[in-house]
């Protein structure tokens, strides 16, 4: 869970209304946050939920207590106009790292504690919400030493400049292999041949994003009072809600942001989006018969705007996907505490499922044949569980308003799950023995069927068929569960070396080597074995 640090003095200097530590710790359960700790005059502070990445700072939930105090009402507008700075988008950089952002910041002289600050949340953006550089990553800048317009290109790896915190040139070929930023996050551009940077109009290199700024011109000290700030990225909503969340954090410290036409467009956008609500809707989850006047209030704290049932919602809050998100803020102002609890009126018994210790027993198998346990989100989307599986879509389960095309459907098998980790992790030593077991859902006949299922696989020089198929064999040993395979034909594998599971005359999993086609849609070079089985179907037969 992210944890960020600051200064009591600098949350108050933020506020409009003094607090004390046993207060601040007393706001924090609203924020599901907690008091961790302090660390050379430092407190640390824990957020127990990872969807409101804009409270990663000591701005953001400063903005968030002044409306749990009472001392700003509803939305913060932020002032903003349009500024001359314009950033130029190559076309080159299309294929590797497509989409940029960014603003300009002035009127605020940085002093050593606001800087940390910055640099705190511009890591925990970076790293936590941004997937360690990969899908976000955000460079700030001495707008003074640039001349605009700025270009972000490709480059070829021979290209030069100082990286920060180095005394000499290296090019980007050597940063990746000698700077420790660079042997960090190498991984992220491996499968490339040329790299992205940000030049000047006079040609001065800014930065080689996702990896390190200039030395030169990409380091910001104290006493600076204009900054340049960008975020490239892979993800255009994910890159607009960072902007939008660094822009308020600037405005909250003092800034004035000044919009940059950046690939065309104004950057940031800060549109905010509005959804309905009612009291009937609001008494059905929470039980509370709340006026109009209380659910104003209420929504007001939580920084929202509210008019006649029609919410507006900030531009730096993504993790709103509907009206039950909206309640669960209004039951947080309104303090759980408060709310009036109800007699117990039913009274079960709480026991394992026997299908779970069935599955626990399989994945303690797992473990002692070696193969290592991964653990992934439900949702996914197509791309992963068919065209890189190099199949087609056996019945879908989709988001109706998803936040992310990422995250835009529930997965059906589990086997694209595992590519997708054996593709990132490839900067790691082999063999990669790996499995996962959970829940998958299809649609049925128009009807939602939710499975448990378990895959594995291996990757290393010499998997072959031979090698899942043992696994196989003592895996059903163990359970003591005669089965049969034949040969079959599946497209994420290869023909002649794929083979489905019988039992009982039932096919309850497939097994086999990774077709090439699937491999190189994965960008995976290692030859990989794997195995998928229908644990429900499997139990049932044995029951």
């Amino acid at each position: 869970m992210p944890t960020i640090q600051f200064k009591l003095q600098e949350l108050n200097n933020l506020l409009d209304k003094k607090i004390n530590l046993a207060q601040l710790k007393e706001l924090l359960i609203q924020a599901k946050a907690e008091y961790d700790g302090e660390q050379e005059e430092k407190i640390n502070i824990k957020f127990n939920d990872t969807n409101q990445p804009y409270l990663w700072g000591v701005e953001g939930l400063s903005r968030l207590l002044k409306g749990l105090q009472g001392t700003q009402k509803g939305l913060p507008v932020i002032k903003v106009k349009k500024s001359n700075a314009e950033v130029k988008v190559d076309n080159s950089v299309k294929k590797i790292r497509p989409f940029i952002v960014s603003f300009l910041a002035k009127g605020k002289k940085i002093d050593e504690d606001l800087l940390l600050q910055l640099i705190q949340l511009q890591e925990k953006l970076s790293e936590n919400y941004g997937r360690k550089r990969a899908k976000i990553a955000i460079g700030i800048y001495p707008s003074k030493k640039i001349s605009f317009p700025v270009t972000y290109k490709a480059a070829n790896p021979e290209t030069k400049f100082t990286p920060l915190d180095f005394n000499k040139e290296l090019s980007l070929k050597q940063i990746l292999e000698e700077h420790p930023k660079g042997k960090e996050y190498a991984h992220i551009l491996k499968n490339f041949d040329k790299y992205p940077i940000l030049v000047d109009s006079t040609g001065k290199v800014l930065s080689f994003p996702p990896i390190i700024n200039s030395e030169t011109t990409g380091k910001v000290t104290p006493g600076e009072e204009e900054l340049f700030f960008e975020a490239t990225g892979t993800d255009q909503k994910s890159l607009n809600l960072v902007c939008n969340i660094f822009a308020y954090a600037l405005n909250d410290q003092g800034f004035s942001i000044e919009q940059v036409k950046t690939d065309g467009e104004l950057t940031p956008e800060l549109k905010t989006t509005k959804t309905k609500i009612t009291k009937e809707q609001v008494k059905e989850l929470l039980g509370l018969d709340l006026s109009e006047k209380e659910i104003k209030t209420l929504l007001e704290k939580m920084g929202y705007n509210y008019s006649s049932g029609i919410i507006e919602i900030p531009s730096y809050r993504t993790d709103i996907m509907n009206t039950v998100d909206i309640i669960e803020d209004i039951a947080i102002a309104y303090g759980y505490e408060n709310i009036p609890s109800e007699p117990l009126k039913t009274q079960t018994i709480g026991k394992t499922l026997p299908i779970t210790k069935f599955i626990n027993n399989i994945r303690q198998l797992m473990v002692g044949l070696g193969y290592q346990e991964t653990f992934s989100a439900v949702l996914n989307n197509k791309n992963n569980l068919y065209e890189k599986m190099n199949t087609q879509d056996f019945g879908t389960i989709e988001i109706k308003d998803y936040m992310s095309e990422t995250y835009s459907v529930i997965r059906s098998w589990m086997l694209p799950i595992l590519m997708e980790v054996l593709s990132k992790n490839q900067h790691n030593s082999y063999p990669q023995k790996i499995f996962e077991q959970g829940l998958t859902s299809t649609l049925k006949n128009g009807k939602a069927s939710d499975q448990e299922k378990i895959s594995f696989a291996t990757a290393h020089t010499k998997s072959d068929f031979t090698e899942v198929k043992q696994a196989i064999d003592l895996i059903f040993r163990l359970l003591q569960i005669d089965y049969s395979i034949e040969e079959t034909k599946h497209t994420s594998f290869i023909q002649g070396r794929t083979a489905k599971i019988i039992v009982h005359d039932k096919e309850i999993g497939i097994l086999g080597e990774i077709h090439p086609q699937t491999l190189q849609n994965w960008q995976i070079e290692m030859p990989v074995v794997a195995c998928e089985i229908n644990l429900t179907e499997l139990f049932e037969l044995g029951e």
